[in-house]
């Protein structure tokens, strides 16, 4: 008999975070914890999924569950491909993106834990197989350290751990280059600028970052969907351009390749799930760009990350927040060792959350 959905509970975690400096600011506060919001499905006979969903908007994506896609989806066999795409049409007058689709992309992670238990494989295998047991990470440092030294400490600390790519969140040609100086030429390193600038202002930045060898440039232009000006961006100053961690649609993620030209595109999990995360992995590579989807989360979305990379046809790193937890989720079932982490082999995602890590840090 095919199983029902019973239950779905949104769970909030803070985990404290020390990025060995003083915390930067995120959206008007220091940044000292992970924010993260687990989505726990139960079935009617009795298994348990886990998903997750974009943690910074949890009292958005919360409401989204509680006034609409709960009632939707209880009841609902756990096997319908189409529950998500339905329940996106049923709510379309009220948005297509943002934390309804933040909140659809935990659901969506849940029921593919939830069939691949019951299936009795990993994620990866219903996904089409592993193409590869073990994948590489990169360091990625928070943002905004506005100090070279905590640049060079950080970046140092990156490297003796065993990760051979790194990513700063920085603006600025100078703290490129005080990484640059530790990494040496041959450690690819990353810039994420999260939208820093307007078309007219970018090219004159990127351009001051192009001496250091950036591996990309990450989504250097606001509004991001200015693809027209990313190309030309591409174009002028020779830079390899990633973006993709803000949209929500196939059809943007196609566009930023065809249009805009893009290198790497960065789809996140916790906004778009698996079934959308593997799409967009597959369309991208078609049309010549590489998948190195956004991962700056720790809980099962990062486990949903890990499988997606596992079967994609181009090698990728996968992004790994590169903080001290106050603890680190999975650190004893998938854990990262020496800048890489094997993909997991056992039914689902491969690992249930800790219930004394959900103990200790629930708000």
């Amino acid at each position: 008999m095919d199983e029902t959905i019973l239950g779905i509970e949104t769970i909030a975690l803070r985990v404290p975070l020390d990025i060995w400096a003083p915390p930067p600011m995120s959206q008007g506060v220091p940044r000292t914890h992970v924010e993260s919001l687990y989505v726990r499905v139960t079935t009617s006979g009795g298994v348990v999924g886990w998903g997750e969903c974009f943690g910074t908007a949890r009292p958005m994506v919360v409401a989204a569950f509680d006034n609409w896609i709960r009632r939707l989806a209880v009841g609902q066999s756990v096997s319908d491909e189409q529950l998500i795409p339905r329940i996106e049409r049923m709510l379309l007058s009220l948005s297509r993106s943002g934390p309804l689709a933040h909140a659809l992309a935990g659901l969506d992670i849940a029921l593919w834990d939830i069939q691949e238990k019951l299936a009795g494989v990993p994620v990866s295998t219903l996904l089409g197989g592993a193409k590869r047991t073990h994948v590489p990470c990169y360091a990625s440092l928070l943002q905004y350290y506005g100090n070279a030294e905590y640049i060079k400490r950080n970046t140092a600390r990156a490297l003796e751990r065993g990760y051979r790519y790194v990513k700063l969140h920085e603006r600025t040609a100078a703290a490129v280059a005080a990484a640059r100086a530790v990494t040496g030429p041959d450690i690819p390193l990353m810039v994420d600028t999260n939208c820093a600038w307007t078309p007219a202002e970018a090219e004159a930045a990127v351009a001051a970052m192009a001496p250091y060898k950036p591996y990309w440039v990450e989504e250097p232009i606001y509004p991001p969907e200015d693809f027209e000006a990313l190309a030309k961006l591409r174009a002028a100053t020779g830079v390899p351009m990633g973006i993709g961690e803000n949209a929500t649609s196939l059809r943007e993620f196609r566009r930023m390749v065809t249009i805009g030209k893009a290198d790497y595109v960065q789809p996140a999990m916790v906004k778009l799930g698996i079934t959308a995360m593997a799409k967009v992995a597959a369309e991208v590579e078609l049309e010549g760009a590489t998948c190195v989807p956004n991962a700056f989360y720790i809980g099962p979305a990062f486990l949903a990350v890990l499988h997606c990379m596992a079967v994609k046809e181009k090698d990728s790193p996968l992004e790994r927040m590169f903080a001290e937890f106050g603890a680190t989720p999975f650190a004893k079932t998938v854990p990262v060792i020496n800048g890489g982490v094997d993909v997991p082999q056992s039914p689902g995602l491969g690992a249930d959350p800790e219930d004394d890590l959900i103990t200790r840090f629930r708000v």
